[in-house]
């Protein structure tokens, strides 16, 4: 049962879809290490990114598991656990803040009130502080971008930002986050986020959008080059 090719537009249930059905089908046994990764996105004719969120939903349904060092596999035939019909793909989520929350970051450097700003750089010592407690520091990144947004004036734009943000909680985004987050990629985070700080306070409209556009295409980046799989699984 050879692969088919899917349209690049696709979301990535589509190549999930495909590979649990060959699984299911047998053509690749328990045990098995999948394909690589590059040959996998050259058969499908999609991205690598895409692949790669597709072999997350795999493992939240407990169909494959991603072993750092190892590969990618199959450890079940069928289905263990189900995934949210909603749920977006992590690539997917960041790319839309990437378009809405550069332009929140361009009117909150229109006028900032110093409390503002100050608000902001509580936010980033609230981030500092958790990395060095050894914590992941969600509490102070959604604090922040959530702050940029309220600068905006205008709630139903809080409320998007708050909604995309909180998409990180879903199954695949958290499972993903897991695997690729780390205090070193958060380090790298928070020297973004000052340079969107620094605009704002300037009151700098197109270098605060640049600046968080920036942050969001390095996040984007950074999860899809700190995929834990040794060289010969990516070739």
């Amino acid at each position: 049962m050879p692969l088919q090719a899917v349209e690049p537009r696709r979301l990535y249930r589509q190549i999930a879809d495909q590979l649990r059905s060959l699984i299911a089908a047998g053509e690749y046994a328990l045990g098995a290490r999948l394909p690589a990764e590059r040959e996998l996105a050259s058969q499908l004719g999609v991205s690598r990114p895409s692949v790669r969120e597709a072999l997350i939903a795999l493992e939240v349904q407990g169909l494959v598991e991603v072993r750092p060092g190892s590969g990618v596999h199959v450890v079940a035939r069928e289905v263990m656990r189900g995934l949210e019909p909603s749920a977006f793909g992590p690539f997917e989520i960041i790319r839309a803040r990437q378009l809405v929350e550069g332009e929140l970051a361009a009117l909150a450097a229109a006028q900032p009130s110093r409390a503002q700003v100050s608000g902001l750089r509580e936010a980033l010592a609230l981030m500092e502080s958790d990395i060095d407690g050894g914590a992941m520091p969600i509490r102070g990144d959604r604090l922040f971008h959530l702050r940029i947004a309220e600068m905006a004036d205008n709630a139903p734009l809080v409320r998007t930002v708050s909604e995309l943000y909180d998409e990180r909680n879903n199954a695949l985004f958290a499972r993903m986050g897991h695997l690729l987050e780390s205090e070193k990629t958060w380090r790298r985070a928070v020297v973004e986020h000052r340079a969107v700080v620094a605009a704002i306070a300037a009151r700098r409209p197109e270098a605060a959008r640049d600046a968080m556009h920036l942050h969001l295409k390095k996040s984007q980046e950074r999860y899809a080059d700190a995929w834990p799989l040794p060289i010969e699984a990516l070739a």
